[in-house]
C-alpha cells in the first residue's frame, strides 16, 4: 500500500490527527537536535571541554522518563488531546529559554528541563494517532510518524546551516520555540481518541497499578528493547555533526556538512517508511530485525568512506536501517500496551530506554579520546553491537500486529 492511498483510506479527522502528530515528534526532534549542532560553540563561549556540554544530550534524554510518566499518566486520565497540547506549549518555552542561559550550569539545567517537556510528546501523539486510524494503516502511518524524528534532524540541520553564522547558538534557541504555534492547528483540528473515550466509557479512570495488572513484564521488556533502540539511533546520530567538524574538518555552517546530514536524514525518512509498511506484511518483528542487521554491512561506508560521496552514501544507508527498524516502534508498542495505559506504557518504555541509553554521547565522547582511538572507530563498533543486541531482543519478544484498539476493532 501507497503513503497516499493509505492516506486516502483515512478520512478527514484521522488525516488531521496524523499530521498532527508527525509535526509535533517533527519539531520536538528539530528543537533536540538545535543543541548537538552547536556542542562546540557552546563549549567556546562558556570556555568549557565539548564532554561537559554532551551532558546536556545525557540530561535530556535521562529527563525524558519523568515527562512520559506524567504526562502520559495525565493522558490516560484526562484524554490525548488537552494534554499534548500543553507539552507541546511546555517544551517550546524551554527551548526559548535555552537561548539566554547565563552560564553551562544553567544551560544544563533548562536541558534537563527541557527533556521533561520532551518526555511526554512522543508517547501521547503515538498513541492518539494510533487510536485514531484502522488497524491495517497502522504500519505505513506508524513508519511516517516515526519519519518526523529524521525530519526534525533536518529541518534543525537546514536552519543551523542557513542561520548559525548570523545568529549564533543562542538565535537558533530563538528560532526553536515556534513549535508552540503547532497548538493552534490541535486545537482546531484535532479530535480526541475515540479508543480512549471508549476505554474511559467502560472502565472509567483507574490507578497505574490496577492497569498495570499482569503486565509488569511485558513493561521491563519494553524497556530493554527501547534502551537498545535508542542507542542504535543516538549512536549513529548525537555525535554525527562532530565527527564532521572533528575528523572530516567541515565546518559547523559548511555545504559539505549540510549535505552529509541531508543525506542522512533522507535515508532515514525512506527507511522508516518503508519498514514501517512493509511490517503489515511480514510481520513487526521481522521487519525490525531485517532492518538492524541490514545495518552492519553498512558501517564501513559511514565512518570510513574515504570521499563525501562515498560517506553521504553510507549516510544515506544507515539510517535507512537504523530509522527502518525504528519506523515500527509507534505501531508495535502501542498495539503491545494494554488500553488503560496506552497513553502512559510506550512513551514512558520509549522514555526509560532513552534513560539508560542517555549516556551515549557522553559513552562515545570519552572513548574516542583515550590513546587516540577516535571518534570514527567508536561510531562504528558500537553501532554493529547494538543492532546485533537489538535483533536479539525483538526475536525474544512478543507480537500482536492488527489487535483491537478499545471497542473499536478497526
Amino acid at each position: 500500500m501507497s503513503i497516499l492511498s493509505a492516506l486516502r483510506e483515512l478520512n478527514h479527522e484521522q488525516r488531521h490527527t496524523v499530521l498532527a502528530s508527525f509535526l509535533g515528534w517533527t519539531l520536538d526532534a528539530f528543537d533536540y537536535f538545535m543543541f548537538t549542532f552547536v556542542i562546540v560553540g557552546i563549549a567556546n563561549e562558556f570556555h568549557v571541554d565539548r564532554t561537559e556540554v554532551t551532558l546536556g544530550v545525557l540530561l535530556t534524554l535521562a529527563a525524558r522518563p519523568v515527562g512520559a510518566l506524567l504526562f502520559g499518566r495525565l493522558a490516560d486520565r484526562y484524554g490525548r488531546r488537552p494534554v499534548l497540547m500543553i507539552d507541546v506549549i511546555l517544551f517550546s518555552l524551554f527551548e526559548l529559554a535555552t537561548a539566554f542561559a547565563p552560564s553551562i550550569t544553567v544551560l544544563l539545567v533548562l536541558r534537563f528541563l527541557f527533556g521533561v517537556a520532551m518526555g511526554g510528546e512522543w508517547g501521547i501523539g503515538a498513541s492518539l494517532a494510533m487510536e485514531s486510524i484502522p488497524a491495517k494503516s497502522r504500519g505505513l502511518v506508524s513508519g511516517l510518524l516515526q519519519s518526523g524524528y529524521p525530519c526534525g534532524f533536518f529541518l534543525g540541520a537546514l536552519v543551523n546551516w542557513l542561520l548559525v553564522d548570523h545568529i549564533g547558538w543562542r538565535g537558533l534557541f530563538v528560532v526553536g520555540a515556534l513549535p508552540a504555534l503547532l497548538v493552534l492547528y490541535i486545537r482546531r483540528k484535532v479530535p480526541e481518541s475515540p479508543a480512549w473515550e471508549a476505554s474511559q466509557a467502560e472502565h472509567g479512570k483507574r490507578s497505574l497499578r490496577e492497569a498495570m495488572r499482569g503486565h509488569w513484564k511485558l513493561a521491563i521488556y519494553l524497556m530493554c528493547l527501547m534502551a537498545a533502540f535508542n542507542m542504535f539511533s543516538h549512536g549513529s546520530q548525537d555525535m554525527y555533526h562532530t565527527f564532521e567538524e572533528i575528523n572530516l574538518h567541515l565546518p559547523t555552517g559548511s555545504s559539505a556538512a549540510f549535505v552529509l546530514v541531508a543525506m542522512l536524514n533522507l535515508g532515514a525518512l525512506v527507511g522508516g517508511i518503508f519498514f514501517g509498511a512493509w511490517s503489515e506484511k511480514i510481520g513487526r518483528r521481522r521487519a525490525m530485525m531485517i532492518a538492524a542487521l541490514l545495518a552492519i554491512p553498512v558501517i564501513p561506508l559511514w565512518t570510513y568512506g574515504g570521499s563525501l560521496l562515498l560517506l553521504g552514501l553510507g549516510a544515506f544507508l544507515i539510517q535507512v536501517m537504523v530509522q527502518g527498524a525504528w519506523g515500527v516502534v509507534p505501531t508495535h508498542l502501542n498495539e503491545l500496551s494494554p488500553d488503560a495505559v496506552r497513553g502512559t506504557l510506550p512513551g514512558f518504555a520509549y522514555q526509560m530506554g532513552n534513560l539508560i541509553a542517555a549516556g551515549t554521547a557522553t559513552a562515545q565522547s570519552w572513548l574516542a579520546a583515550q590513546h587516540g582511538v577516535g571518534l570514527p572507530l567508536v561510531m562504528s563498533l558500537w553501532i554493529a553491537a547494538v543492532a546485533a543486541l537489538l535483533a536479539l531482543l525483538v526475536w525474544l519478544g512478543p507480537e500482536a500486529r492488527g489487535v483491537g484498539f478499545g471497542k473499536t476493532d478497526s
